[in-house]
């Protein structure tokens, strides 16, 4: 029952990934432009996953770790002229740093402290990018010199090729023996120790991991909107938008939020027409499924959905 289980998932999976492939063909260009903010933030959402739904910890400040990934890179491509891909590194190298810097001390916090500090970091670098307009561009953006292609099919599939490696690499990290440690360290991080693990070591290399991507996603998302502005990258909507992603999707399943993040950018767009209410209803739909579906879109496909 349960070899039939996963191979019914993975048909539906494979399947998925067909229509993404030749959607270009059928849908406009603005539909590709979507789908590919939808994929980037899926990718900031499976990332931040992976410390929320294993690790256990509340992180409030993604884009801080995006942020720096997007305009570490976007300020040597603009100010420095280095190239694209060597920005791209220079970011993702940037939000590590980062990463671990705050995790550091963070990781010692209990509670709500923790999520304090990382939700602090974000209003901060929030307050630097506006601090040092000149050479960040402040609430404007930041223009950058290069983009990852002006063809919207081609930004399409490489925001979609980066989802899929995204979401092969986390999964099996997750489901990996360091995932299992990092989940048992999250749901019990006393018996954890007790059985001769460091919860900080594994939780500090979540956070690395975590920040590793969510820089990398920062980074190629920048380039793929030719400007870095606090709004895509660090505003604590977006913040929002991740946390809604991760939940409505399916907390600790990883591909659960990129579901999430393709039905919250989605239905943004959809709604785009009602003006601000459109938020609302999202947020009203978002609350329908933490009601009657708590285990998310992908929950009804893995654990929810097999235990039932």
């Amino acid at each position: 029952m349960k070899k039939e289980f996963f191979t019914w998932r993975a048909a539906l999976i494979l399947l998925a990934l067909i229509v993404l492939i030749f959607l270009p063909k059928f849908v406009s260009g603005y539909i590709l432009g979507v789908f590919s903010m939808a994929f980037y933030l899926g990718v900031y959402a499976m990332a931040w996953d992976l410390l929320f739904g294993y690790a256990g910890e509340v992180n409030f400040g993604p884009t801080f770790l995006v942020g720096l990934g997007a305009y570490g890179a976007g300020l040597c491509n603009s100010l420095l002229s280095v190239p694209l891909w060597p920005s791209v590194l220079i970011g993702t190298v940037a939000a590590l740093i980062g990463g671990l810097l705050l995790a550091g001390p963070s990781l010692r916090l209990r509670g709500p402290y923790f999520g304090l500090v990382t939700l602090v970091s974000v209003l901060l670098l929030g307050k630097l990018i506006t601090v040092f307009a000149g050479y960040t561009g402040g609430e404007i953006g930041l223009t950058l010199m290069s983009v990852l292609t002006i063809s919207s099919t081609g930004n399409y599939y490489w925001a979609l090729g980066f989802v899929v490696l995204s979401a092969v690499v986390l999964r099996l990290i997750a489901r990996s023996p360091f995932g299992l440690i990092l989940e048992a360290s999250g749901q019990d991080p006393v018996a954890t120790e007790a059985l001769g693990f460091s919860v900080t070591k594994y939780k500090m290399l979540a956070f690395a991991l975590s920040a590793v991507f969510s820089g990398l996603a920062g980074a190629l998302t920048v380039f793929y909107l030719g400007t870095a502005s606090p709004g895509t990258v660090v505003a604590v909507f977006v913040t929002v938008q991740i946390i809604i992603s991760t939940i409505v999707g399916g907390r600790r399943t990883i591909i659960g939020s990129v579901l999430g993040a393709i039905f919250l950018i989605s239905a943004g767009e959809i709604l785009r027409p009602i003006g601000q209410l459109s938020n609302a209803v999202v947020a009203v739909i978002a609350l329908l499924v933490l009601l009657f579906a708590p285990s998310g879109f992908a929950g009804m496909f893995t654990r929810g959905g097999a235990s039932g």
